[in-house]
């Protein structure tokens, strides 16, 4: 099953709870700390443009990347009303093909990486990302901790019943391969011509796979690939990782 088909068209009201614009202002917070100046941004994994538009309402020169045609879809439609023009390119960032070098930095955000599940695929797009990078350049992106996927989404069933949207959501973790298998079931009201019928729902499947990763294990590709400085943040604070934190924040230079 494709992952961020029609999921696509529901995913932002489902996470409608989660606060992007404090997202936004950690990613600048960490790119304060570290003193480097940005102007342009590649976004890797961008999806429907929740991280990408306000970097873009605020003058950064940006350009987002996504495997899934649907998700830039709704990033497309999100800028046309807000008339914030976006570069938004389909790819498979495992793969990524872009033309422009001497970027300032290159941006991952809301977990993408974690959907990378092969190390060496994973220190590909490290690589690519040093190359396309400017000297003094910044790499940044944050993932689901180890400890999130396997303590908390792991071997865990969730689901949320509203008015017009309904959804399963079953975790099945795998310790050895350090792989989370994702099934997501969801039910969306649909409008019917019979008047009696008015509780009629289509229902899309998707699978999710995502990895576990520690993070000695990224420090150490990053470091392979030639990335300096690298710094690792907990829970939106500009405090190391603990045991227990759950969304992890990494940044490297390239020297």
């Amino acid at each position: 099953m494709e992952q961020y088909g029609s999921f696509a068209y529901i995913y932002d009201e489902l996470m409608d709870d989660v606060d992007y614009e404090k997202w936004v202002k950690h990613i600048e917070n960490i790119i304060e700390h570290k003193k480097i100046k940005v102007k342009n941004i590649l976004e890797l994994a961008c999806g429907t443009g929740n991280i990408t538009l306000p970097l873009a309402q605020k003058g950064y020169d940006i350009a987002g990347i996504d495997i899934s045609e649907e998700m830039l879809d709704v990033a497309f439609n999100k800028s046309e009303e807000v008339q914030i023009p976006l570069v938004l390119l389909q790819q498979d960032i495992v793969d990524l093909d872009f033309d422009l070098y001497d970027l300032d930095c290159v941006l991952c955000a809301c977990d993408g990486f974690n959907y990378i599940t092969s190390p060496d695929d994973l220190k590909k797009v490290f690589a690519k990302s040093y190359e396309l990078l400017k000297k003094e350049g910044i790499l940044l992106f944050d993932i689901s901790s180890y400890y999130k996927i396997k303590n908390v989404l792991g071997n865990n069933f969730m689901g949320e019943s509203r008015e017009e949207l309904s959804y399963m959501w079953t975790n099945v973790y795998d310790d050895e391969t350090q792989l989370i298998d994702m099934d997501l079931d969801f039910f969306v009201k649909i409008e019917v011509d019979d008047e009696e019928e008015d509780n009629v729902y289509e229902r899309y499947r998707e699978r999710h796979q995502q990895r576990a990763y520690k993070e000695n294990e990224i420090k150490k590709m990053l470091e392979k690939v030639g990335f300096k400085e690298i710094e690792i943040f907990g829970d939106f604070t500009m405090e190391e990782a603990k045991d227990d934190s759950e969304r992890i924040f990494f940044s490297a230079i390239k020297r």
